[in-house]
């Protein structure tokens, strides 16, 4: 055979036999396979946020009311004294009435109350939580008292409802809380400019609500709650979590009792949340005898809970320093406690600091933990500074949302999903201050 007839018989780089293009089948579809699991993971995502949004916004707009209201002395202070003590012995029954009477007034002048509705259908427009409102602002101020003042009051949950889509004429038909003639008298009293939908700050500042009063539920405690017990995870989980690693991954010596350690804090990692909170009501509560549905059990609950995942992290960002940074430091004299805080650590921080806000965040959103030391409880009052107030009952995000989820009226559901939202917010700040911290401290070698 000829040296032409080799060349003509041997196969051309540009012509793809079998194996290539089986080899390039085989990678266009990994191709496609990546490009359909990330799409199906967006269009997730994306189905997820508009649920929540959807059902959530709602709660930060809320129905509002104005209204001339007239404080009269003979009602609100008889003695006319303007003494607090003595005014106090008028209760939110008697500011309720005050209120119904103002917006019958009102009513009545403009002439919107539809035929033969009662002036008690009137009042109930008004939220039960208005008149505890005025009276607190009456004694804060009693030289209030004999004036008349425009007192923006909330309307009731279902009033709110109608204006947000969730209630209407068929439903109030049916509904014992709320009749058509209402939401028609409602709907006249918007048309007359005096109730709009406006911002809603009580919904972040504002305590828990009882069922009765929906309208006026908010996140303050929980919201404190979780910044309480985020600030004792912080102060405990980091320089117990940053200290375990440094000595496990630089001075412990190899044998099976470090080996066992490691083993432990691995399984540790993967451990239900809800041990730990059957730990912390067994030793934090019934042995040591710390207060129930307080920050400080929440928080030591949570630093266990958080505790490996730094540990890991740390660990991870310690063996990520190349061993010539430690090589070059020992050459030169350094001990080896100089070589590793003046040196490793600092290379080491954006990863150290990384796990430890991932582990936060992880910890702000558990729910199981709390239930069993009882930050299930409803709690009312503002828990105070610390440290005092780390001992004070306190509420969580995610328990406030499991709250609103397990009472029967519909307006907790919006409420449940504006505090999901809420705690989103807050997962995704500290997941960016993770991504800036990593980038401002992160050192190239």
């Amino acid at each position: 055979m000829t040296l032409a007839d080799m060349s003509h018989h041997r196969p051309s780089l540009y012509t793809q036999d079998a194996r290539t293009k089986a080899r390039n089948a085989a990678e266009k579809r990994f191709r496609i396979y990546g490009i359909t699991a990330v799409t199906l993971g967006v269009l997730a995502l994306i189905v997820l946020l508009t649920s929540v949004l959807g059902s959530g916004l709602g709660s930060f707009r809320q129905t509002m009311m104005t209204l001339p209201v007239t404080l009269d002395a003979a009602v609100l202070d008889k003695k006319g004294n303007r003494n607090p003590d003595e005014m106090a012995k008028a209760t939110t029954i008697t500011y309720g009435k005050v209120l119904a009477q103002a917006l019958e007034a009102v009513v009545a002048e403009k002439g919107l109350a539809p035929e033969g509705m009662k002036a008690k259908e009137i009042g109930a427009l008004i939220s039960k939580e208005a008149p505890a409102a005025l009276r607190d602002m009456v004694l804060a101020n009693p030289d209030l008292v004999g004036t008349t003042i425009e007192f923006n009051v909330l309307a009731n949950g279902r009033i709110d409802g109608f204006f947000k889509g969730r209630v209407t004429m068929e439903s109030a038909a049916l509904d014992s809380n709320v009749s058509p003639a209402q939401l028609e008298l409602a709907q006249a009293l918007r048309d007359a400019g005096m109730l709009r939908l406006a911002f809603n700050w009580a919904f972040i500042t504002n305590p828990d609500a009882s069922e009765l009063r929906p309208e006026s539920a908010g996140l303050g405690v929980a919201i404190l709650g979780s910044a309480y017990m985020m600030l004792i995870v912080l102060a405990l989980a980091l320089p117990i979590g940053v200290a375990a690693s440094i000595y496990l991954e630089e001075f412990a010596p190899q044998n099976r009792f470090t080996d066992l350690i490691e083993v432990n804090i691995a399984n540790l990692a993967a451990v239900p949340s809800i041990v730990f909170g059957i730990l912390g009501l067994a030793v934090f509560i019934n042995y040591a005898g710390l207060p129930q549905s307080s920050p400080l059990v929440g928080g030591l609950v949570l630093t266990l809970m958080t505790l490996p995942t730094i540990i890991i992290a740390t660990r991870a960002a310690l063996k990520a320093v190349p061993p010539s940074i430690k090589d070059a430091a020992l050459g030169v004299g350094a001990s080896k406690m100089q070589t590793i805080f003046h040196h490793v650590l600092p290379l080491a921080l954006p990863g150290i600091l990384t796990g430890t806000i991932i582990g936060l965040a992880q910890a702000l959103g558990e729910t199981a933990p709390l239930l069993l030391i009882g930050m299930v409880a409803f709690v009312k009052e503002y828990p105070a500074a610390p440290p005092e107030g780390f001992l004070d009952p306190a509420a969580a995000l995610p328990v406030q949302v499991y709250n609103f989820t397990q009472r029967s009226d519909p307006a907790f559901i919006e409420r449940a999903s504006g505090a999901i939202i809420v705690l989103l917010v807050f997962l995704l700040a500290m997941n960016i201050l993770a991504v800036l911290l990593r980038r401002r401290f992160e050192r190239r070698w």
